[in-house]
């Protein structure tokens, strides 16, 4: 094998030492420096998404306070609507309760006064029939007629006696 020949070993060297040359200045001046141009592109973009991902989440978070203010508010507003329909619920239904009860108390007076009607056109009658059966029973008992001023003044003072 010539490569493991000692009168060779100088050459080889030479040789060797001459391609590590040659292949060290086409990677310093060619690959290496495409290689750092990609590498510095890629850390560029990272920076840049790092940057658009910190700025989106600042804006998503922004967003979210705004959504939580907005549904603090529309809560608030659901709540003081609901109480200002609950007070005006039950402001209708003070109002139509005291109608209800004007109307009622209205209706009851008026079935008193007509009670206190028929009471009255009552005992007035009683004492127009009570005359008369006292006058008739007086016409069979006795077999005449009763004065009729006579039987009203007897019957009213009946009347008189029993209302005390």
């Amino acid at each position: 094998m010539p490569q493991l020949n000692p009168e060779f070993f100088l050459t080889q060297i030479v040789w060797l030492a001459i391609t590590f040359t040659v292949l060290y200045l086409i990677l310093w001046r060619v690959a290496l420096p495409r290689v750092a141009e990609v590498l510095e592109t890629r850390q560029d973009k990272i920076d840049d998404d790092l940057e658009k991902a910190a700025r989106l989440k600042a804006e998503a978070e922004t967003a979210l306070a705004t959504y939580e203010k907005t549904l603090s508010d529309a809560r608030s507003e659901a709540q003081s609507a609901l109480r200002e329909a609950v007070a005006e619920l039950a402001n209708e239904a003070a109002k139509r309760n005291a109608e209800l009860t004007e109307r009622l108390n209205r209706e009851v007076k008026a079935g008193e006064d007509r009670i206190a009607a028929a009471k009255k056109q009552a005992v007035g009658s009683i004492a127009s029939i009570a005359a008369d059966a006292a006058t008739r029973a007086t016409e069979r008992l006795v077999g005449r007629a009763p004065d009729a001023k006579a039987v009203e003044t007897a019957v009213a003072a009946s009347l008189k006696s029993g209302e005390k």
